[in-house]
Formats: structure tokens, sequence, C-alpha cells
């Protein structure tokens, strides 16, 4: 007989079957704790629910509920015929509230990096003048970075920011800084809000091969226009965002039913 990977020859905690959590969940926990602490990583398979019901000495059924509360809260999957296996939550992105990748990452205690795909002064087109409210022949600094967390790739960003607004700014390494926190702490700017819009759309053969994901697998996109305090554009900016490691969230006020 195999070696349960539950066990995995980690410290075994014995259910509660006398109080008042249920068992199901206590195993669910016990397995969470094990992916959150990295003993069990993504992909790894997980026990089946004859194994899990052997080991913690439990019904099926009890197993089997385990495993769902798993797979409901993100961190499992099953493929039929193969099995269950650890996966990661998906992160929230929550559009009502506006915040840079840095920032947002720092926040998650993950560790935020960039890879700079581009970064070059050229003209507005037609499209960003309109955007950005620009005259003809305005230039503009275009930024296009590869956005990374505890080193997994988990967007492409595509900036767009009128020079004359920040001179100097192509001269900054985008790669270490954040585009935010530059616009703040060295051109003062305050941010007021963002127009965005939000699409689920295939991944190009690009876009794929820089998330590592499968061709067309599914990306959250954001388009958005940011807006300062004073009704001043200040980037035109597009964001694709791995489908399967985020989704968008909301919170809708009451006034906008009633």
């Amino acid at each position: 007989m195999s070696k349960s990977r539950t066990n995995n020859d980690s410290v075994f905690h014995p259910l509660d079957k006398n109080g008042f959590i249920p068992l199901y969940f206590q195993i669910q926990r016990a397995l969470m704790e094990k992916i959150q602490s990295g003993e069990l990583a993504e992909g790894d398979p997980l026990d089946s629910e004859e194994e899990l019901s052997r080991f913690y000495q439990v019904s099926r059924m009890t197993a089997r509920q385990a495993l769902h509360g798993l797979k409901t809260s993100g961190y499992a999957f099953s493929e039929k015929g193969r099995g269950t296996f650890v996966t990661r939550p998906k992160l929230e992105k929550n559009i009502m509230h506006l915040q840079g990748f840095t920032e947002d990452m720092r926040q998650r205690g993950m560790k935020p990096s960039s890879k700079l795909l581009e970064q070059t002064i050229v003209v507005a087109d037609e499209e960003l003048m309109k955007r950005l409210k620009l005259d003809p022949k305005d230039k503009i600094v275009h930024l296009r970075r590869l956005r990374l967390a505890d080193g997994i790739p988990m967007a492409i960003e595509d900036s767009h920011i009128p020079l004359k607004q920040f001179p100097g700014l192509d001269r900054i390494d985008f790669a270490k800084h954040s585009l935010y926190q530059t616009l703040r702490e060295r051109y003062g700017v305050r941010v007021g809000y963002a127009d965005e819009i939000i699409e689920a759309l295939p991944a190009t053969k690009e876009e794929s091969e820089l998330l590592t994901i499968p061709r067309k697998s599914s990306v959250l996109s954001i388009t958005r226009v940011i807006m300062t305090t004073q009704e001043t554009p200040v980037e035109a900016a597009c964001s694709r965002y791995r489908g399967d490691r985020y989704r968008a969230s909301i919170r809708v006020p009451m006034t906008a039913i009633e």
C-alpha cells in the first residue's frame, strides 16, 4: 500500500470528533494549511476520497465534502480519470478600488517584480490623442511590462503616458520602479478616478507565451484611462491578467438596485 500523500511524513493532528467543528471542515482546514505552508505544492495530487476516509477514519461522504470544500475555495481542481490536484485560489481584482500592481502584490504578501518588454517614445495616434486629450504630434512614453508575483507571470501591462506632462519620465527604469509611485512622488500626481472597460478575451500567441498559459486561454482584460483630481488624463493603459489566477469583483451599493 502506498504512503498517504496527506500524511507526507508531517505531524498528524487527529480530528476532534466530539467538538462542534464538522469533520469534513477539519480535514479541509488541515489540507489548506499544508498548501499554504508549501508542504503541498501547486500541481501536487491529493489523496482520493477512499484514501482520506481511511487515513482520517471517516466516511467517504465526509472525505468527499472536504475535497469539495477545497475545490470551491479555489485550492484544488479535479480531472476526470486522473484525480484531484492542488491549485492556488484566484486573486480578487477589485475593480472599484484603483491600485497599482506593485502595491497590490505587497499587500497580499507576495514579492512583485517586472520584466521590461518595451520602453519607447512614440507619437500619439488618433485614439491616444482622444483618450489623453493630446495635440497632434504630441509624444508619449510607451511602457510594456510583464508583471510577476513571487516569480510567477501574472499580467502584461501596456501603459501610455504623455511625455510633455512628465519630462524625464523616459529615463526612469520601470523594471525596477513603480509607475504610479513615481507619478505620485516625483511628479505630484493625485489620482481622482479611472474609466475602465473590462472584458474576457482569448490570449494571443504572444500573451500565452509570456504568461505561460495555454494558447487561447481566457485573460481578464482591463482597458483604462486614469484621471487626476483636476480631470487631467495621465495614463491610457491596457492590462491583461491571467484568467486562471484572477477574477474581477465589485461591491454594488444598495442604491444601484432600488
